[in-house]
């Protein structure tokens, strides 16, 4: 069953690892989208109907993101990308309002299975 097509966004996330994100998460018809900023992130997610936020582990980098999101009543799920799993870094960024963590090396399948759970959430998000 094929992922419905979407816009991805990836936030602060270096090129070696957004190019990493892009190919293991690699469906015809998805789009992915670099930003630099939080403002620039969140202007594109509202412009485009952005589905998914892929975003830098660096906390400073999604919590700002997060609060953002929070005080603008925007219900986009946030992904927190690392370079190393850690499981600390997971619970901190799920406590904090991430929808999900993931870490390279990216696997297409996971990748596959992340995307349809966040996507399904964010139609049935609830407060």
């Amino acid at each position: 069953m094929p992922i419905p097509t979407a816009n991805f966004i990836l936030h602060e996330l270096d090129e070696s690892l957004a190019a990493q994100l892009r190919h293991a998460a690699f469906e015809p018809g998805h789009a992915f989208h670099a930003t630099r900023s939080t403002s620039e992130c969140l202007s594109l997610a509202e412009r485009l109907h952005a589905d998914v936020v892929f975003c830098n582990a660096e906390p400073r980098r999604y919590l700002a993101l997060l609060t953002e999101l929070k005080k603008r009543g925007l219900r986009l799920p946030v992904v927190v990308v690392s370079r190393i799993p850690e499981v600390s870094e997971w619970l901190d960024a799920l406590d904090a309002g991430a929808a999900d963590y993931c870490a390279a090396p990216f696997e297409h399948q996971h990748m596959f299975w992340l995307i349809a759970s966040a996507l399904l959430a964010s139609q049935h998000a609830h407060v």
